[in-house]
Parts: C-alpha cells; sequence; structure tokens
C-alpha cells in the first residue's frame, strides 16, 4: 500500500506509517519488518521518501551556529553562565563578546543576572558543555521590549520559509523581533503593536500543523492592522533581520 498517512497529519506511538520498504526512516520513526512506525507523539513531516516526526513538544536541544536567546543566571569568573531553555546551560566566555573585557573587571557591568543576550552556539560537546558567543554582528544584549515562549518545534513554521511569517508580523505591528531557535522570541515595539505580534505568533503556535497557514495568517493579520502586508520573501533568513 506504501505511504499510510498524510504529511503534517498528527501521529502517537505505534502508528504504522507506511508498509513499504521503499520509505526512510527519520527522526521519531522506526523500522519493524516492513513497517515504519512512529516512536513519539507528533507532525508527520514527509520528506520524498523520507518520514520524520515533528514533537508536539519538549526542551530545545542546542546545535552548533543557532541563534538563540539567553538568561544570564549566574556570573562566573571569566564569564556568564546562561540558561538557553534546554536541559542544558550554556557558558558565555568573556573573550566570546564583541568589546574587549579587562581581567578582573567587573563583568556585571557588561551583562548582569537577569538579563537577556542574543548569541550563537559556537560548541556544543558529547557531554552537552556548551558555549556561546555574542562576537558576530547583531549578537548583543536586548534592551526593553518584551520575551514569550513558543514550543521550540513550532520555531520554523513561526520564522516562515525564508523569514517570510516573521516578517509578515513586523509588517503588521511595526516591531522589532527576534525568533530564538530555542523558542523564546523578543518583540520590541508600541505595547499595542506588541500586543498584535504576540496574538499572530500564538495563532501560528495552535494552527501550525493546519495547510495553508501563510495566506490564512496573512488575511488575519491585515484585518486586525488594516495594513496591507507584502508576501516578498527576504532572502535566507539567519534569525536577526
Amino acid at each position: 500500500m506504501g505511504l499510510l498517512v498524510k504529511d503534517k497529519q498528527v501521529v502517537v506511538p505505534g502508528d504504522v506509517l507506511a508498509d513499504d520498504l521503499g520509505f526512510i526512516p527519520g527522526f521519531g520513526t522506526y523500522r519493524n519488518n516492513n513497517n515504519l512506525v512512529c516512536s513519539r507523539l507528533g507532525l508527520v513531516n514527509v520528506e520524498g521518501k523520507v518520514l520524520k516526526i515533528i514533537p508536539l513538544s519538549g526542551k530545545y536541544l542546542p546545535r552548533r551556529n543557532d541563534i538563540v536567546i539567553a538568561r544570564v543566571f549566574d556570573i562566573l569568573m571569566a564569564g556568564w553562565r546562561v540558561d538557553i531553555n534546554s536541559p542544558y546551560s550554556a557558558v558565555l566566555s568573556s573573550k566570546e563578546t564583541a568589546e574587549y573585557i579587562e581581567r578582573n573587571d567587573d563583568l556585571s557591568k557588561h551583562f548582569d543576572l537577569d538579563e537577556y543576550l542574543v548569541c550563537k552556539v559556537t560548541n556544543v560537546t558529547s557531554q552537552n558543555l556548551i558555549d556561546v558567543s555574542t562576537r558576530d554582528q547583531g549578537l548583543r544584549k536586548l534592551r526593553g521590549g518584551r520575551i514569550i515562549r513558543v514550543n521550540t518545534h513550532k520555531v520554523p513554521r513561526i520564522i516562515g520559509k525564508k523569514g517570510s511569517m516573521v516578517s509578515m508580523i513586523k509588517q503588521a505591528s511595526n516591531c522589532r523581533i527576534i525568533v530564538g531557535q530555542n523558542g523564546l522570541v523578543w518583540i520590541d515595539g508600541e505595547p499595542d503593536k506588541e500586543n498584535i505580534a504576540v496574538n499572530a505568533i500564538r495563532k501560528i503556535e495552535v494552527e501550525s500543523h493546519m495547510s495553508g497557514l501563510t495566506d490564512r495568517m496573512k488575511t488575519y493579520l491585515e484585518e486586525t492592522t488594516g495594513v496591507k502586508i507584502s508576501l516578498s520573501e527576504g532572502g535566507d533568513y539567519n534569525g536577526l533581520q
């Protein structure tokens, strides 16, 4: 029979996704004889002959070069320990900041406790030791605005293809928005405009598994704000635009 499920269909552990050896098991699936079986709750993602599961919940697992939003929760001798919404914390070395920091300088003058930073994951070891950096362009301390948490597995839908979805929200709300791969989103604008952005992001979270999401969000944002939305894509999205 071949493929037994549809793309973006909700499945649970034990569901048979395909009964054809031509299909390849990806994340969240395994082979049982001729069958390809789901091993976790989530949405089916069909990419050619590869079937994988997009989890509906779960903590962020860091990967090198991810752009994340981090909260400082400890000041070390030569850097900071930050919460990246993961089971594992990360370390920002004082050598990995954009500005030169003198030895024995008061590090709290640069990044203090409970401040939020946008940074890049530079290293993840097999022992889950994680390093981050703020040395690249656009990486910095976040001032003002608000931080919201989203399901980490919905981040790609919130960003959209080449940043198309977040671009629409920016157009409609006139807010600055940074979507961290770790499920934290920074929104900065007028309070009522921030609310528009938050509501749009929450709507995407709820409806991310449904087809036609981009057109539906365009209509929603235009009706909510009266702003005409352009669907043009802005090149490769790096999370900081």
